[in-house]
Parts: structure tokens; sequence; C-alpha cells
């Protein structure tokens, strides 16, 4: 009985061990990504206080944030599987909307956005 209970487990361990292992190791695809840029104006200055819309094209759910002194906005955590537009407001002023693509497959993407 002992005997075969060593030797059921020294079969299953291994296959157990790969399967943490590969659990663990969950492809890179399926890590959430970050997005940042800067928001500028005409003549390349930083916008603060700029509103940065983003769009979920899959759920159409809408997040904004409100861009740093140095207009630095960043949206972190985001779907590696999901399009996503962004476009910047101030002052009744608009940016050019960009999309960012669940083909792009960078953790940390950059869009920088110009009010003209």
């Amino acid at each position: 009985m002992f005997v075969a209970l060593v030797l059921c487990f020294s079969l299953v361990l291994p296959v157990v061990a790969g399967a943490l292992a590969t659990g663990m190791n969950r492809p890179a695809k399926d890590a959430p990504r970050t997005l940042t840029g800067r928001v500028h104006g005409s003549q390349d200055q930083p916008i603060p206080n700029a509103v940065v819309y983003l769009k979920n094209t899959k759920t159409l759910v809408v997040k904004t944030y409100i861009t740093e002194p140095d207009g630095v906005y960043r949206f972190p955590a985001l779907s590696p599987n999901v399009d996503y537009e962004v476009h910047a407001e101030h002052e009744g002023a608009r940016s050019d909307t960009k999309t960012l693509s669940a083909f792009d497959s960078r953790k940390q993407a950059i869009i920088n956005l110009k009010i003209k």
C-alpha cells in the first residue's frame, strides 16, 4: 500500500508542479496595461487641468482624468483585449480623438494629445 501511494505521488507531483508553474507564468497578453500621455497646446506648452476622456469601446463606459500641472494624465489597469478612445478638452477646445487598439501589445502605452 505504501509503495503504491509513493508511486502515485511521484507520478502526480510533476504534473501538479507543471500546472502551477504555468498558472503563475500567465501569458503577458492578459496582463493589464496603462495609458499615459501629456496634453499640450499649439505652442507645445503643457495644459494643466484639462479633462481627458477615456471611452471603453466595448462597454461604452467613460472615465475621466484631470491633468497634472505638467499636463500629464494616467489611466492604469486597462484591459488588453479592448479598444479605447481618448481625447482631451480644456476651456471649450478639444483635441483629436485617438485610439488605443487591442492589437497594440505595449503594456505602457503613451498617447500625447494636442488641443488646438
